[in-house]
């Protein structure tokens, strides 16, 4: 087996990493950074299938059994968030940044694109997946709809995700669950608007949305066994103009993550039920709007497994961490692992500000293992000979 030598990569792999940092893009909406990967990808000698759910790519090494075919998951979209990291190649989009390290992801797994094909001795199949919209709609579930396993089979399936916190290059995972699901539920309450100094004229939506919020806070500690974990947030409540305004209507933006589907069903179920009931109660109205849920991220065991004997063949003990429990956070690889078997795997950023933060930055000496590890983990499960 060919020895990974990263040196001649890893200086034009930091740099690609700049690059897609500088140009962030909303899920299905990355038109500039599908363009680059596919142009990196064609110019290490691929053919890209691009347009896959709008802007996902996907592009393929075929030296072996296509039956055994591994696919390998990268994931693209930023977030709608204003940089303040003051890095030269800071965002140049103005509004949008990469705080969630997908530029990272994608600069690994365009590296491992890269080595695969430069080691002839390599005889498997793999398809490299770059997947639009994690962040907002669910682009893993997209690329599904349009056929991409059907186009694309995989008898296994990987991702990898960095994590702020865990040492700088060592992995962790676990087999079952390692991210919860999440529902996201926007909450109109429609009262009557009047007079500030007239409140017994109005039905106030303030003071409804505000008993709403309270209300909310009692789903898990009362509706949840302490058993399970489960989180309701009320991330947004925005209402009214100005101080002697009672307006008309406030809105609410709630979210609910758990690990088991049936307790996911039952905070959606309770989150509309307390609502109306709370609303009723002052004589006030509300409407759900429901966006896209993703279910719980579970690990297949036996993929789980063999990505962790992989990580600790190739980088020692010291660079694995079995999990004790799941992360609260959500994932949406959780459809690709409801389709194929597989894992989602963690890789430290070391101490660095936390995901989705306006300081967050992609630790660059973290490339190297990831691209290591998808080259190491496509050569273990296909089995190439010396």
């Amino acid at each position: 087996m060919k020895t990974l030598n990263l040196e001649t990569i890893l200086p034009e792999l930091v740099d690609i990493r700049h690059c897609l940092h500088r140009i962030p893009e909303i899920g299905l909406s990355e038109t500039k950074t599908s363009a680059f990967i596919g142009e990196k990808l064609r110019s290490w000698g691929y053919e890209v299938h691009a347009g896959i759910a709008t802007t996902g790519l996907v592009a393929s090494l075929q030296r072996g059994d296509p039956d055994n075919a591994v696919g390998f998951r990268a994931d693209f979209d930023a977030l709608p968030m204003t940089e303040d990291t003051g890095l030269p190649y800071s965002s140049e989009h103005p509004g949008i940044m990469h705080a969630c390290g997908h530029d990272g992801h994608t600069t690994m797994l365009l590296g491992a694109a890269w080595a695969l094909s430069q080691d002839v001795s390599f005889k498997g199949t793999v398809h490299f997946i770059f997947q639009p919209a994690e962040e907002n709609l669910g682009g893993a579930g997209l690329m599904i709809r349009d056929g991409l396993f059907e186009r694309f089979p995989c008898r296994r399936i990987y991702a990898l995700h960095n994590l702020p916190g865990l040492k700088a290059g060592v992995f962790a995972t676990r087999a079952g669950a390692i991210a919860a699901s999440i529902d996201v539920v926007t909450i109109t309450i429609k009262g009557k608007g009047g007079h500030g100094a007239l409140p017994e004229t109005t039905i106030d939506p303030v003071v409804v949305g505000a008993s709403i919020v309270v209300a909310l806070q009692t789903l898990v500690a009362r509706n949840v066994s302490p058993h399970q974990a489960a989180v309701v947030t009320v991330g947004s409540f925005h209402a009214g103009s100005a101080a002697n305004i009672i307006p008309e209507t406030s809105v609410l933006e709630v979210s609910m993550r758990a690990m088991d589907p049936t307790v996911r069903s039952e905070l959606q179920k309770r989150v509309e039920e307390v609502a109306i009931l709370q609303a009723k109660s002052f004589n006030a109205e509300v409407r759900f709007q429901w966006e896209v849920g993703y279910p719980a991220t579970l690990n297949h065991k036996l993929e789980a497994e063999i990505a962790a004997k992989s990580i600790i063949k190739h980088f020692g003990e010291d660079a694995f961490v079995d999990l004790t429990n799941p992360m609260m956070f959500s994932e949406d690889f959780a459809f690709m692992l409801e389709a194929v078997p597989g894992a989602y795997i963690l890789l430290g950023n070391g101490d660095s500000s936390g995901l989705h933060s306006t300081t967050y930055e992609f630790n660059d000496e973290i490339l190297a293992s990831g691209v290591a590890f998808f080259c190491n983990l496509a050569r273990d499960l296909c089995s190439v000979r010396e």
